[in-house]
C-alpha cells in the first residue's frame, strides 16, 4: 500500500471511530466524585451503551410523534449540538490517525497507534470539559498499550523496544506521582495514571522520544496557563486540565520518534 492510501485509510478509520465517541464523552463528562451519567441529555430516558451519538433516539422519536413544541425545539437544539460535537471529534481523530500513519508508515506498530488514538481523543475531550480523566479509560489505556506493543515486538519490521516502553511507563507514572504529591491542585492523580500509558507509547521509540514528548507536554501546558494568566482568565494557582497537553506532547513525541525510526 502506498503512503497516500495508507494515510487516507487511517484518516477514514479516525473519522469513523470519532463518530462513535460523543456518547462516551457525554456520559463521562461529570465533575470529579460524581457517577457517570446514566440518563439521556433530556433526563427522560436511560442512556444506553457507550458508543454512538450523545443524543437520545427515544427523545427524537417522541419529538417526531408530536410532542409539545417546546420539547421539540429542545430536541432539535440538542441534535444540532450533538452533530457539531460528533463532527469535531471525527475531524480531530481523523487528523491524528492520518498524521500517525504518515509518520509510521507500514510498520506494525501503526495498528497500535490507530487503536489507541480514539481513546486519547476521548480522554482529552472529557478532561477539557470537566477536568477529569476517568479510570475506566486511563488504566486500560496503559495496560492495552503495553500488551499490544508486546505483541508488536514479536512481529517483523517493527522499530521499537518493548522493555523501554515498560520502563518509561513506570518512570513517567512515578515522576508525575511525585509532582502530584508536591502540588495536588496542579497535577491530578488522573494525570499520574494517564502518564503510565503515554510513557509506554513514547518509550517504544526510546528515551529521547520520552524526553521530547514529556518536555512538549509541560511546555504546552505552561504556555496555555501563562496565556490564561495574561488574559486575566485565571490566577497563578488556578488548576488547568493537564491531560490534553500530556496527550498532545505524546503525539508530538510519537510523530518525531516514528519519523526518526
Amino acid at each position: 500500500m502506498t503512503t497516500g492510501l495508507l494515510v487516507l485509510a487511517a484518516g477514514v478509520w479516525g473519522a469513523l471511530t470519532g463518530l462513535l465517541l460523543p456518547r462516551a464523552a457525554y456520559r463521562f463528562s461529570v465533575p470529579p466524585g460524581e457517577p457517570w451519567r446514566d440518563r439521556c441529555p433530556a433526563g427522560r430516558h436511560p442512556a444506553r451503551g457507550w458508543l454512538g451519538g450523545a443524543g437520545c433516539g427515544e427523545c427524537r422519536r417522541e419529538s417526531g410523534g408530536g410532542t409539545r413544541r417546546e420539547a421539540d425545539g429542545g430536541t432539535r437544539g440538542e441534535s444540532g449540538g450533538e452533530n457539531a460535537s460528533a463532527a469535531v471529534l471525527a475531524a480531530v481523530t481523523a487528523l491524528v490517525c492520518a498524521a500517525l500513519a504518515a509518520a509510521t508508515g507500514t510498520r506494525p506498530e501503526l495498528g497500535v497507534w490507530l487503536l489507541l488514538a480514539p481513546v486519547g481523543v476521548l480522554l482529552a475531550t472529557v478532561d477539557l470539559r470537566v477536568h477529569r480523566l476517568p479510570d475506566p479509560l486511563t488504566l486500560p489505556l496503559a495496560g492495552a498499550a503495553l500488551a499490544l506493543l508486546g505483541v508488536t515486538a514479536l512481529l517483523p519490521e517493527h522499530t521499537g523496544h518493548w522493555p523501554t516502553a515498560l520502563y518509561a511507563a513506570l518512570a513517567l507514572a512515578a515522576g508525575h506521582f511525585v509532582l502530584h504529591l508536591v502540588n495536588p491542585d496542579g497535577m491530578g492523580f488522573g494525570d499520574v495514571k494517564l502518564a503510565a500509558g503515554t510513557g509506554a507509547v513514547l518509550g517504544w521509540y526510546g528515551w529521547p522520544t520520552v524526553l521530547l514528548g514529556t518536555f512538549a507536554a509541560f511546555l504546552l501546558g505552561a504556555l496555555y496557563g501563562g496565556a490564561l494568566v495574561l488574559a486575566r482568565r485565571a490566577g497563578r494557582k488556578t488548576g488547568v486540565p493537564f491531560g490534553p497537553f500530556l496527550l498532545a506532547g505524546t503525539l508530538a513525541g510519537l510523530l518525531t520518534g516514528a519519523f526518526a525510526a
